[in-house]
């Protein structure tokens, strides 16, 4: 992995709860704390799907780091409760609650310079996600939580070169039975694909305006008889359109 080293930035650690993705790694290799990352400064959450902060959070960290990568990559996302790790010493809620289950999904928009693209307008489509697995009880959280905060996909291999913004999204559906009631933490990061196929997309959607609040994905409630978050074992898909395929 290489990245274009821009100014250092010093951030102090939030006051409150969540999560924020704030590393990105390229075959296991990790780039610097926040480095090609537009990420936001806090770590709550966005929950009106028709926000403008839907797309990359209330951004307020920007660097301008581009990732290079190959497509068929290895990428990780790290969260943490809050910037630089856990809040405190034994924090409980690093890198998120354990209560906040939900899938992980992860985005790309082909952009003319990953460093100094806007994150609004762009044309979105996905390329991986981890959902619920009806055989165990299993969210995509809980398998962040068993990495220690990392998201882990693989880059589709037939992904063109170029720049693009690569958006994760951990959708949290602890509160989500009520409108409006589900969690959405998301970063972008400046992504450069230097070797790959020849893969355009023909569908794509915008961010904010892929979601309804309405969408049974989105307002479910995912405790089932037992009480536990196990959404009694009924398929679960996160909304949106399914990842490519090559």
């Amino acid at each position: 992995m290489k990245y274009a080293a821009a100014s250092a930035l010093g951030f102090a650690a939030l006051a409150h709860g969540h999560a924020i993705f704030q590393v990105i790694s390229v075959n296991g290799e990790e780039a610097p704390l926040l480095s090609g990352l537009r990420a936001p400064g806090s770590n709550n959450p966005v929950e009106n799907v028709n926000s403008p902060d839907l797309t990359c959070g209330l951004v307020t960290r920007v660097s301008r780091d581009v990732i290079e990568v190959e497509a068929g990559d290895s990428i990780g996302a790290w969260y943490q409760h809050v910037i630089g790790g856990a809040q405190y010493p034994g924090d409980p809620d690093n890198p998120i609650a354990a209560s906040h289950k939900g899938p992980l999904t992860a985005w790309l928009a082909r952009v003319d310079d990953a460093a100094n693209a806007p994150v609004q307008g762009l044309e979105w489509f996905k390329v991986a996600e981890d959902n619920f697995d009806t055989s165990t009880g299993r969210w995509g959280v809980d398998n962040l939580l068993d990495q220690d905060g990392w998201f882990y996909f693989d880059l589709p291999r037939c992904i063109a070169p170029g720049d693009y913004l690569l958006r994760v999204e951990l959708l949290a559906l602890h509160s989500a039975y009520g409108r409006g009631g589900a969690q959405f933490y998301t970063s972008c990061a400046n992504l450069r694909v230097t070797a790959g196929g020849d893969f355009v997309p023909n569908d794509t959607v915008a961010i904010p305006g892929v979601y309804d609040a309405a969408d049974p994905a989105i307002q479910i409630m995912i405790y089932g008889n037992s009480g536990r978050p196990d959404n009694n074992f009924r398929p679960y898909q996160a909304p949106g359109p399914r990842p490519i395929t090559c």
